[in-house]
């Protein structure tokens, strides 16, 4: 318990400088890379966020795991990362690497399957559309589980109809 408080003085300078280093070595990949590095698009950019993450936590404090080597392993995420987003481009890569998002609500009718598909209850579904200012159910036009997890509303006055084209890819059963 007494080593808790204990950091010699070279070691909390190694921890100075690894994080420097990491830090600046994540900026120039994420230039190089795009933002796209760190969004939350699909899960492959969720996992892309954790491993770099990790990387630059052990690259910082373990003494075992070099600059060069964060760096590198850094690199090797970065490239999957890319070499993913290009790959996605085609539907059958696309089909074995995304979910699809899928359909919870629509014109008004709760989808009560889908919720349980995506593991969301009416409690969760009533709570997202009060987050989106909905007064009445009539108003909805969709709800949507996005392939990130997250729930996107859709609602306008009873008389709008909804764009198709938005719900294309939107898996309703």
């Amino acid at each position: 318990m007494e080593k808790w408080f204990e950091a010699s003085g070279t070691s909390l300078i190694a921890i100075v400088l690894s994080a420097i280093g990491i830090y600046i070595t994540v900026i120039v990949y994420t230039r190089i890379a795009g933002k796209r590095s760190f969004s939350k698009m699909s899960s492959f950019d969720f996992a892309m966020t954790i491993a770099s993450g990790s990387i630059l936590a052990s690259t910082i404090l373990l003494k075992n795991v070099s600059l060069i080597q964060g760096a590198v392993g850094l690199l090797v995420v970065y490239i999957l990362q890319i070499g993913t987003a290009f790959l996605r481009r085609y539907p059958k890569f696309r089909k074995i690497t995304d979910n699809e998002p899928l359909l919870l609500m629509e014109e008004g009718k709760i989808f009560h399957e889908n919720l349980k598909k995506a593991r969301v209850t009416e409690s969760d579904l009533r709570g997202k559309l009060r987050e989106a200012n909905v007064i009445q159910l009539s108003e909805v036009r969709a709800v949507i589980f996005e392939t990130t997890g997250d729930v996107s509303v859709l609602h306008s006055n009873p008389d709008k109809k909804l764009e198709e084209w938005l719900i294309k890819d939107v898996n309703r059963n």
